[in-house]
Parts: structure tokens; C-alpha cells; sequence
């Protein structure tokens, strides 16, 4: 299992190279913990969170069975979509942090580009 240090020095590695490529696009974040998903979608140059959503929101967590599933993934993916959208963000940057592009990760990202984002 990886120490702390090696995931933020991955993270930060990730995150340095987006920086390079996006441009003035605003970055898709995603951090997953062992029981929930989140996911913002963050405009650097000003440093504001644009849109957000995560398992621990009321009105998706009565309808998922838990919040650590690839399900709970896709329902908070189709969600940040809909709201970036709404705040006028059409492409995003993807920032899979210091987790691999599987599972998951993988199930927001896909839903996040079904729901209308382009990355």
C-alpha cells in the first residue's frame, strides 16, 4: 500500500501536468474515500469551486444503496454534469488525483461526459 507521501507527491505530479494542457479550463476533481464519492469542478485562475456534488447530499443518498459503489459514481457524475452546465461549464479538465483511471473513478468520468462534459 502506497504512503501518504508518495499519493500527495502523485496527486501533485497529476495536477502539475493538467496545469500545462488545460489552458484556462476549469479542472474536474474527484476524491473517493472508502464509504463516499465527491467530485468539483474548480476554476484555478480564480480559485472558485463552479460546481459540486458528492454522495453525502441528501437527495441522492436515499436513493443509493450505499455511496462506495460504481453506481453512486454514475448518479454523482450525471449530477456535477447537469449543475456545470447550468453554471456554464462545458469542458473540464479531468484531475483523477492520486487514483487510477478504474472503477470508480472511471464510472463518474463516464457519466460526467454522458450527462454533457467534454474532456
Amino acid at each position: 500500500m502506497a504512503s501518504k507521501a508518495s499519493t500527495v507527491k502523485r496527486a501533485q505530479r497529476i495536477r502539475r501536468s493538467l496545469k500545462k494542457v488545460s489552458g484556462s479550463r476549469p479542472r474536474l476533481s474527484v476524491h473517493r474515500s472508502s464509504k463516499h464519492i465527491y467530485a468539483q469542478v474548480i476554476d484555478d485562475t480564480k480559485g472558485h469551486t463552479l460546481a459540486a456534488a458528492s454522495t453525502i447530499e441528501a437527495d441522492l443518498k436515499g436513493n443509493l444503496k450505499t455511496g462506495a459503489d460504481t453506481a453512486a459514481a454514475t448518479a454523482v457524475g450525471k449530477l456535477l454534469a447537469e449543475r456545470a452546465i447550468k453554471a456554464g461549464v462545458k469542458e473540464v479538465v479531468f484531475d483523477r488525483g492520486a487514483y487510477i483511471y478504474h472503477g470508480r473513478v472511471k464510472a463518474l468520468a463516464e457519466a460526467a461526459r454522458e450527462g454533457g462534459l467534454s474532456f
